[in-house]
């Protein structure tokens, strides 16, 4: 998959304008309709990357790690470190879950959603400062300890759609943008 930022002309960064995105997405799919395009067949699997880098860039979590593999960062593939204690914390968390949600206590299941939405829109912050902070050529420690918050903020993510089977987080991340 080519680059999202260069294929929809977006500027490399992690807080982009949700409306630019959808502007550059709109502004290129017109141009590759099939009705315009003198090749149909090149704007088809060119509209493909365009849809693709859509759908990384309205995801706060894709856009980060998009982001984070621009600077040179490692992948998830390539560093799946954890912060430390992390899984402790989070195997009791999933317990907790389980249970809450066999009880099917409304009031304690929308408390622990309220939770996650709240971790969810700290890693969201948080991530978002480490970018903002790193200098023009970031270090490698900079860099991974970004991975390390990318790594940890996917179990939320995982935690929130356990809870929320219907949870999309691109319409989340258009209503906190």
């Amino acid at each position: 998959m080519p680059d999202p930022f260069d294929v929809l002309g977006i500027k490399p960064q992690f807080n982009v304008d949700a409306a630019a995105v959808e502007r550059a997405w709109l502004r290129k799919t017109a141009r590759l309709h099939p009705d315009r395009a003198a090749d149909p067949d090149a704007a088809a699997r060119e509209l493909a990357h365009v849809n693709a880098a859509r759908g990384i860039l309205v995801s706060a979590e894709r856009r980060a790690n998009a982001y984070l593999k621009r600077l040179g960062g490692p992948t998830k593939e390539e560093d799946n470190a954890l912060p430390d204690g992390f899984l402790m914390e989070i195997f009791d968390l999933r317990q907790e879950i389980e249970g809450i949600m066999r009880s099917r206590d409304e009031a304690a299941i929308a408390e622990v959603e309220r939770q996650a939405a709240e971790q969810r829109r700290s890693y969201i912050e948080r991530v978002g400062g480490m970018f903002k902070a790193l200098p023009e050529s970031p270090t490698p420690d900079a860099l991974h300890a970004i991975r390390l918050e990318l790594n940890a903020w996917r179990y939320i993510e995982r935690l929130i759609e356990q809870l929320d089977p219907e949870y999309d987080p691109n319409r989340a991340d258009f209503d906190s943008a």
